[in-house]
This record gives structure tokens, C-alpha cells and sequence, in this order.
């Protein structure tokens, strides 16, 4: 009897040292955005309005972070309805089939001072392929009303014809209307849950 004890207390034990910290999303303060060229010479940039994430980590190096990420495709915003519009449509996202823009955390390794590579999951129109983001972890920090507060900036790149975003045009010259590397920008403001 005092063994199994002894084994229920070690493994309570274990799971509190090792229990991971829920973070929640601060949406009021974090965002998700994008970047590609527009006729070789410009930039579009838009963003997604709706996002959610399971974020949970304890260690500062974050090499026990767990990492799911969704973004709704459908709240994609260019500041332009008929572009965005557009985008929605099977020539781009196709929302209404595939409504959910996914990543899922596989490693995150600290390159120097704040700064990390995280590998991941990500999935769009039910195409999945591996990539690499840079992470910049600007610390936590305790905000006037006692909350912890964590903050994070991630960027990378993809290219939008690996997930059969392949709509485009020619311009007389032969550059491309839209361009096909599409930059990322995500920031993040997390809470530690209570």
C-alpha cells in the first residue's frame, strides 16, 4: 500500500512540476498580417480580424511550448471589398470550403538573446507543409492591473503556390500581378491564465 502511495505522490508530483502555463490571446492587442507585391513595383498588406491559439509554455527558452494556431479565412481584410471579396473566393482561400487557416507547433529552439526558430504545421486549403518562423520573445511583464503579460513578434515567408493559391496574371512586361512569396507578421500579446 505504501508504494502505490508513494507512486500516486510521485507522479502528482511530476505532473505539477512539469504542468505547462495556459496563455490566453490579448486580441485587443495582437495581430495578424500580411504582405505581397502588387505589379512587381508595390505592396499589398492585409490582415485576418479573426484568430485563436492554444498557447501554453513555463520555461523562459520556451522548449516546452505547445502551439495551435487558427486563423478564420472568411475575416480576411485588405481594406478593399472587392479585392477582399476576391480572396474569399476559390481563386485564393475559398473560405466557405476551407474556413480555417491552421498551424501547429513541432520545435522552437532559441537562436540568441530573444530570439527563436519555431517549426510548425501549417495548413491552408487542406494543404499541409512544414515551416520555419523567426520569433523575437520581448519578455513578460507584469501590467497595472496584476496581470502577466508576454509579448511576441513572428514573421516568415511562403510561397502561396505551395497551397494552391495559384490564381494570377501576366503584365505585358511578364512580371506577375501578384506576387507569390507572401511575407507573415504576427504579434502577439498573450495572458497568463488565472
Amino acid at each position: 500500500m505504501k508504494n502505490a502511495v508513494f507512486v500516486v505522490l510521485l507522479v502528482l508530483g511530476f505532473t505539477f512540476v512539469n504542468a505547462q502555463t495556459k496563455w490566453n490571446i490579448d486580441k485587443s492587442h495582437s495581430n495578424v498580417g500580411f504582405a505581397v507585391t502588387h505589379l512587381i513595383i508595390s505592396e499589398v498588406t492585409g490582415q485576418f480580424k479573426s484568430f485563436d491559439g492554444n498557447i501554453e509554455f513555463s520555461k523562459d527558452d520556451l522548449s516546452d511550448a505547445n502551439i495551435n494556431f487558427s486563423i478564420d479565412a472568411a475575416s480576411i481584410s485588405t481594406e478593399n471589398e472587392g479585392r477582399d471579396k476576391h480572396l474569399r473566393s476559390d481563386d485564393f482561400f475559398n473560405a466557405e470550403k476551407f474556413p480555417k487557416i491552421t498551424f501547429v507547433g513541432k520545435s522552437i529552439k532559441k537562436v540568441a538573446g530573444k530570439k527563436f526558430k519555431l517549426v510548425g504545421d501549417f495548413t491552408i486549403r487542406d494543404v499541409t507543409k512544414s515551416i520555419t518562423l523567426d520569433v523575437v520573445y520581448n519578455g513578460s511583464i507584469k501590467d497595472p492591473w496584476g496581470n502577466t503579460k508576454a509579448g511576441f513578434k513572428i514573421t516568415g515567408e511562403l510561397n502561396r503556390f505551395d497551397y494552391n493559391l495559384k490564381w494570377n496574371n501576366l503584365m505585358e512586361a511578364g512580371g506577375a500581378v501578384v506576387g507569390k512569396e507572401v511575407t507573415i507578421t504576427v504579434n502577439l500579446e498573450l495572458s497568463k491564465a488565472k
